[in-house]
């Protein structure tokens, strides 16, 4: 926790589920948390919540998809704090579905979303870590990105290269920046609402009703990597249900 109070921490997909939970629990903790997502009233509604209590926060509307949104993000904290310590990129989408069903618009927008959302966000924030000489980003990936199943090839493809490109930047980073994948599996947020197949959106809300997790679960492993001393880099951290297979 001491290695948490005072840290400058953008979230991505900072609206709900697990980026609302994170910013809770770290801006409890004594984080300066700067929030993104597409819906302004949704963050607006957390930052209240987190002033209200005691913490810092502010907020912008960030869509993933559009590098300036990234840029301007971390601008908006540099801006009102001098600093940023971490980028968690934390938005995706998972319109999952069989490819023969060529859907090929929710193909690219997980592409969009899930890898090019990650890519924008370490473009945006890399320049200034590496003025700063620390900084940590935190990349939201998934089991999906350990192994896939029937419905999940492009999703778990997109969580795949999130893990690679992950790795890869922690391996170019060096001795003064810290990278940490944080893999999922079934948590309780509104991913399902996202896939556009009627009936795969309920095996997989149905699924979600039988075993996932809170979103606070996976804000408790952020929050342990954010913690470790900085010469500590807790690289993957996979967070299942006890009931997952």
């Amino acid at each position: 926790m001491e290695n948490i109070k005072g840290k400058v921490i953008a979230i991505t997909g900072a609206g709900s589920g697990i980026g609302e939970a994170t910013a809770l629990l770290l801006a409890e903790q004594g984080a300066k948390v700067v929030l993104g997502g597409r819906r302004a009233q949704p963050l607006a509604n957390l930052v209240d919540r987190i002033t209200r209590a005691g913490g810092e926060a502010v907020s912008q509307s960030t869509d993933v998809k559009q590098r300036g949104d990234l840029i301007s993000l971390v601008d908006l904290a540099c801006a009102h704090y001098g600093r940023l310590d971490v980028m968690m990129n934390n938005a995706g989408v998972a319109p999952i579905s069989l490819l023969d069903e060529l859907k090929v618009e929710d193909w690219e927008e997980m592409v969009d979303v899930n890898i090019k959302g990650v890519l924008y966000g370490i473009a945006a924030a890399l320049p200034v870590f590496r003025r700063q000489g620390s900084g940590h980003f935190i990349n939201t990936a998934s089991t999906a990105g350990l192994f896939t199943r029937p419905t999940m090839a492009v999703y778990s493809g997109t969580k795949f290269a999130v893990r690679a490109i992950s790795e890869g930047l922690r391996q170019e980073s060096g001795s003064s920046l810290r990278v940490t994948i944080i893999s999922p599996g079934f948590v309780r947020t509104d991913l399902a609402s996202s896939m556009t197949n009627s009936e795969v959106r309920a095996q997989i809300q149905g699924s979600m009703d039988k075993m996932a997790i809170s979103p606070e679960a996976v804000a408790r492993a952020v929050a342990f990597a954010i913690g470790q001393p900085s010469e500590v880099d807790v690289s993957e951290i996979v967070v299942y249900p006890t009931a997952q297979t």
